[in-house]
Protein backbone atom coordinates (compact mmCIF):
# COMPACT_ATOMS: atom_id res chain seq x y z
CA UNK A 1 0.00 0.00 0.00
CA UNK A 2 1.34 3.37 -1.08
CA UNK A 3 -0.05 6.55 -0.38
CA UNK A 4 -2.13 8.57 -3.18
CA UNK A 5 -0.23 11.79 -3.56
CA UNK A 6 -2.36 14.61 -2.69
CA UNK A 7 -1.29 17.99 -4.67
CA UNK A 8 -0.86 21.11 -2.65
CA UNK A 9 -0.82 24.59 -4.01
CA UNK A 10 1.92 26.62 -2.72
CA UNK A 11 -0.46 29.81 -2.76
CA UNK A 12 -2.75 27.95 -0.32
CA UNK A 13 0.01 26.91 1.91
CA UNK A 14 1.70 30.69 2.13
CA UNK A 15 -1.74 32.01 2.51
CA UNK A 16 -2.20 29.92 5.14
CA UNK A 17 1.13 30.17 6.74
CA UNK A 18 0.47 32.84 9.44
CA UNK A 19 -2.85 31.02 10.37
CA UNK A 20 -1.14 28.28 11.18
CA UNK A 21 1.76 29.99 13.21
CA UNK A 22 -0.87 31.74 15.21
CA UNK A 23 -2.54 28.41 16.29
CA UNK A 24 0.05 26.43 16.49
CA UNK A 25 0.68 25.22 20.88
CA UNK A 26 3.41 27.34 21.77
CA UNK A 27 3.48 25.89 25.37
CA UNK A 28 4.19 22.77 23.75
CA UNK A 29 7.47 23.96 22.49
CA UNK A 30 8.38 25.18 26.27
CA UNK A 31 7.71 20.68 27.71
CA UNK A 32 10.10 19.99 24.27
CA UNK A 33 12.93 22.73 25.06
CA UNK A 34 14.54 21.07 27.70
CA UNK A 35 14.94 17.41 25.49
CA UNK A 36 16.98 19.40 22.74
CA UNK A 37 19.42 21.90 25.23
CA UNK A 38 22.95 21.72 25.28
CA UNK A 39 25.27 22.89 22.36
CA UNK A 40 25.00 19.82 20.11
CA UNK A 41 23.58 19.87 17.04
CA UNK A 42 20.03 19.46 16.65
CA UNK A 43 18.83 17.32 14.24
CA UNK A 44 15.00 17.59 13.39
CA UNK A 45 13.45 15.51 10.31
CA UNK A 46 9.95 17.30 9.09
CA UNK A 47 7.97 15.04 7.31
CA UNK A 48 5.46 16.73 4.76
CA UNK A 49 7.18 19.81 4.98
CA UNK A 50 5.49 21.79 2.02
CA UNK A 51 7.28 24.81 1.68
CA UNK A 52 9.19 24.33 5.25
CA UNK A 53 6.55 26.81 7.44
CA UNK A 54 7.13 24.11 10.42
CA UNK A 55 11.13 25.32 9.93
CA UNK A 56 10.46 28.82 9.52
CA UNK A 57 8.03 28.61 12.78
CA UNK A 58 9.61 26.42 14.94
CA UNK A 59 13.39 26.93 14.25
CA UNK A 60 13.83 30.96 15.97
CA UNK A 61 12.32 29.47 19.20
CA UNK A 62 15.26 27.15 19.82
CA UNK A 63 18.87 27.82 20.82
CA UNK A 64 21.88 26.15 19.62
CA UNK A 65 22.49 24.89 15.88
CA UNK A 66 20.44 23.05 13.91
CA UNK A 67 19.83 20.83 11.06
CA UNK A 68 16.55 20.26 9.51
CA UNK A 69 15.82 17.06 7.25
CA UNK A 70 12.87 17.94 5.00
CA UNK A 71 10.80 15.47 3.78
CA UNK A 72 7.80 15.74 1.00
CA UNK A 73 6.82 14.00 -1.98
CA UNK A 74 6.32 17.21 -4.25
CA UNK A 75 9.90 18.31 -5.73
CA UNK A 76 8.02 22.12 -6.03
CA UNK A 77 7.68 22.12 -2.55
CA UNK A 78 10.80 21.13 -1.54
CA UNK A 79 12.78 23.52 -3.38
CA UNK A 80 10.80 26.78 -1.96
CA UNK A 81 11.51 25.11 1.36
CA UNK A 82 15.27 25.15 0.76
CA UNK A 83 14.74 28.37 -0.97
CA UNK A 84 12.68 30.27 1.99
CA UNK A 85 14.90 28.22 5.05
CA UNK A 86 15.47 30.03 8.30
CA UNK A 87 18.82 30.90 8.70
CA UNK A 88 19.48 31.62 12.59
CA UNK A 89 17.85 29.90 15.88
CA UNK A 90 16.81 31.67 18.97
CA UNK A 91 20.44 32.53 19.66
CA UNK A 92 21.87 32.99 16.70
CA UNK A 93 23.54 29.55 15.96
CA UNK A 94 23.20 28.47 12.38
CA UNK A 95 20.16 26.79 10.95
CA UNK A 96 20.70 24.52 7.81
CA UNK A 97 18.60 22.56 5.35
CA UNK A 98 18.11 19.50 3.92
CA UNK A 99 15.74 18.03 1.17
CA UNK A 100 14.81 14.65 0.42
CA UNK A 101 12.03 13.36 -2.23
CA UNK A 102 10.20 10.94 -0.02
CA UNK A 103 6.89 9.15 0.80
CA UNK A 104 6.89 9.66 4.56
CA UNK A 105 4.69 6.69 5.15
CA UNK A 106 7.24 4.43 3.80
CA UNK A 107 10.29 6.06 5.57
CA UNK A 108 12.71 3.36 7.45
CA UNK A 109 13.60 3.30 11.11
CA UNK A 110 17.28 3.70 9.71
CA UNK A 111 16.46 7.14 8.04
CA UNK A 112 15.25 8.39 11.40
CA UNK A 113 18.44 7.10 13.47
CA UNK A 114 20.28 9.99 15.05
CA UNK A 115 16.99 12.35 15.02
CA UNK A 116 17.12 15.19 17.81
CA UNK A 117 13.39 15.80 16.96
CA UNK A 118 10.64 14.63 14.30
CA UNK A 119 7.33 17.18 13.44
CA UNK A 120 4.63 17.26 11.14
CA UNK A 121 2.06 19.88 10.59
CA UNK A 122 -1.68 19.37 9.31
CA UNK A 123 -0.29 15.58 7.92
CA UNK A 124 -2.23 13.35 10.14
CA UNK A 125 -5.84 13.47 8.85
CA UNK A 126 -4.49 12.64 5.44
CA UNK A 127 -3.06 9.05 6.66
CA UNK A 128 -4.50 5.83 7.20
CA UNK A 129 -4.11 4.08 10.60
CA UNK A 130 -1.75 1.60 9.08
CA UNK A 131 0.22 4.80 7.80
CA UNK A 132 0.05 6.72 11.02
CA UNK A 133 0.83 3.20 12.91
CA UNK A 134 4.36 2.72 10.83
CA UNK A 135 5.37 6.76 11.62
CA UNK A 136 4.77 6.36 15.45
CA UNK A 137 6.89 3.20 15.76
CA UNK A 138 9.21 4.98 13.78
CA UNK A 139 9.47 7.53 16.09
CA UNK A 140 9.36 5.66 19.01
CA UNK A 141 12.41 3.55 17.77
CA UNK A 142 14.46 6.66 16.93
CA UNK A 143 14.30 7.48 21.00
CA UNK A 144 13.52 11.56 20.35
CA UNK A 145 10.51 13.59 21.07
CA UNK A 146 7.91 14.00 18.01
CA UNK A 147 6.31 17.60 17.51
CA UNK A 148 2.77 17.12 15.40
CA UNK A 149 0.63 20.09 15.19
CA UNK A 150 -2.47 21.37 13.38
CA UNK A 151 -4.55 18.36 13.09
CA UNK A 152 -8.43 18.33 12.30
CA UNK A 153 -11.14 17.24 14.89
CA UNK A 154 -13.64 17.60 12.23
CA UNK A 155 -15.14 20.84 14.41
CA UNK A 156 -16.02 24.16 12.88
CA UNK A 157 -17.70 27.11 14.43
CA UNK A 158 -18.90 30.00 12.76
CA UNK A 159 -20.89 33.41 13.77
CA UNK A 160 -23.16 34.08 12.39
CA UNK A 161 -24.66 30.78 12.31
CA UNK A 162 -26.21 29.24 9.00
CA UNK A 163 -29.14 26.17 8.54
CA UNK A 164 -26.36 24.16 6.54
CA UNK A 165 -23.16 24.97 8.81
CA UNK A 166 -23.62 21.03 10.47
CA UNK A 167 -24.77 19.53 6.75
CA UNK A 168 -22.05 20.57 5.09
CA UNK A 169 -19.51 19.98 7.95
CA UNK A 170 -20.72 16.36 8.64
CA UNK A 171 -20.29 15.71 4.71
CA UNK A 172 -16.89 17.03 4.89
CA UNK A 173 -15.84 15.18 7.22
CA UNK A 174 -17.13 11.84 5.10
CA UNK A 175 -15.35 12.87 2.57
CA UNK A 176 -12.09 13.28 4.63
CA UNK A 177 -12.61 9.56 6.09
CA UNK A 178 -12.71 8.46 2.06
CA UNK A 179 -11.32 5.55 1.16
CA UNK A 180 -9.11 6.35 -1.76
CA UNK A 181 -7.82 3.07 -3.65
CA UNK A 182 -7.33 0.83 -1.55
CA UNK A 183 -6.71 3.81 1.30
CA UNK A 184 -8.78 4.18 4.56
CA UNK A 185 -8.22 7.84 5.66
CA UNK A 186 -8.15 9.06 9.07
CA UNK A 187 -9.40 12.15 8.17
CA UNK A 188 -10.88 13.43 12.04
CA UNK A 189 -10.39 10.46 13.88
CA UNK A 190 -5.81 10.63 13.55
CA UNK A 191 -5.32 12.68 16.31
CA UNK A 192 -7.15 10.09 18.70
CA UNK A 193 -5.18 7.12 16.62
CA UNK A 194 -2.03 8.71 16.87
CA UNK A 195 -2.64 9.14 20.62
CA UNK A 196 -3.49 5.83 21.05
CA UNK A 197 -0.64 4.48 18.83
CA UNK A 198 1.83 6.21 20.46
CA UNK A 199 0.76 5.44 24.11
CA UNK A 200 0.20 1.69 23.50
CA UNK A 201 4.03 2.12 22.24
CA UNK A 202 4.93 3.93 25.79
CA UNK A 203 5.24 7.66 24.49
CA UNK A 204 4.56 9.99 26.81
CA UNK A 205 1.61 12.02 24.99
CA UNK A 206 1.00 15.70 25.28
CA UNK A 207 -2.09 17.72 23.74
CA UNK A 208 -2.72 21.05 23.67
CA UNK A 209 -5.45 22.87 21.37
CA UNK A 210 -4.57 24.69 18.01
CA UNK A 211 -7.35 26.42 16.77
CA UNK A 212 -7.15 28.94 13.78
CA UNK A 213 -9.55 31.90 13.89
CA UNK A 214 -10.52 33.27 11.11
CA UNK A 215 -12.33 37.33 10.75
CA UNK A 216 -12.44 40.20 8.88
CA UNK A 217 -8.68 40.59 9.60
CA UNK A 218 -8.26 36.68 7.99
CA UNK A 219 -10.78 37.18 5.22
CA UNK A 220 -8.64 35.88 2.21
CA UNK A 221 -7.36 32.85 4.07
CA UNK A 222 -11.32 31.98 5.46
CA UNK A 223 -12.98 32.55 1.57
CA UNK A 224 -10.29 29.78 0.29
CA UNK A 225 -10.46 28.21 3.16
CA UNK A 226 -14.37 27.75 2.97
CA UNK A 227 -14.61 27.16 -0.91
CA UNK A 228 -12.45 23.97 -0.70
CA UNK A 229 -14.43 22.88 2.40
CA UNK A 230 -17.77 23.29 0.50
CA UNK A 231 -16.50 21.70 -2.52
CA UNK A 232 -15.29 18.89 -0.93
CA UNK A 233 -18.58 18.23 0.83
CA UNK A 234 -20.04 18.42 -2.19
CA UNK A 235 -17.41 15.56 -3.99
CA UNK A 236 -18.95 13.53 -1.16
CA UNK A 237 -22.36 14.06 -0.87
CA UNK A 238 -23.93 15.34 -4.46
CA UNK A 239 -27.29 15.72 -3.54
CA UNK A 240 -25.89 18.80 -1.82
CA UNK A 241 -24.58 20.46 -4.63
CA UNK A 242 -27.36 22.93 -5.22
CA UNK A 243 -27.63 23.70 -1.86
CA UNK A 244 -24.26 24.01 -0.75
CA UNK A 245 -23.71 26.36 -4.18
CA UNK A 246 -26.12 28.93 -2.24
CA UNK A 247 -24.97 28.45 1.28
CA UNK A 248 -21.01 29.00 -0.38
CA UNK A 249 -21.91 32.31 -1.79
CA UNK A 250 -24.17 33.63 1.21
CA UNK A 251 -21.18 32.90 3.59
CA UNK A 252 -18.41 34.70 0.62
CA UNK A 253 -20.33 37.56 1.10
CA UNK A 254 -20.53 37.65 4.65
CA UNK A 255 -16.39 36.76 4.81
CA UNK A 256 -15.89 39.84 2.34
CA UNK A 257 -18.15 42.06 4.85
CA UNK A 258 -15.55 41.61 7.02
CA UNK A 259 -18.97 39.69 9.32
CA UNK A 260 -17.78 36.09 9.32
CA UNK A 261 -16.16 34.13 12.55
CA UNK A 262 -14.51 31.22 12.29
CA UNK A 263 -12.73 28.73 14.80
CA UNK A 264 -11.50 25.30 12.76
CA UNK A 265 -10.66 23.05 15.98
CA UNK A 266 -7.04 21.65 15.82
CA UNK A 267 -5.29 19.61 18.38
CA UNK A 268 -1.77 19.29 18.76
CA UNK A 269 0.34 16.36 19.76
CA UNK A 270 3.86 16.44 21.22
CA UNK A 271 5.38 12.96 22.29
CA UNK A 272 8.17 12.56 24.63
CA UNK A 273 10.35 8.92 25.04
CA UNK A 274 9.74 7.58 28.72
Amino acid sequence: MTATPVAVSPDWLALREPADAAARAADLVEVLRPWLAGDELTIIHDLGCGTGSMGRWLAPQLAGPQHWLLYDRDPELLARAAENAPDASADGAPVTVETRQRDITRLSRDELAGASLITASALLDMLTADEVGRIAASCIAAGCPALLTLSVVGVVEMTPADPLDWTIAEAFNLHQRRTSGDRRLLGPDAVEATIDMFGRLGGDVHVRPSPWRLDAATAALAAEWLTGWVDAACEQRLELTEAALDYRERRLATAAAGQLAVTLHHLDILVRPR
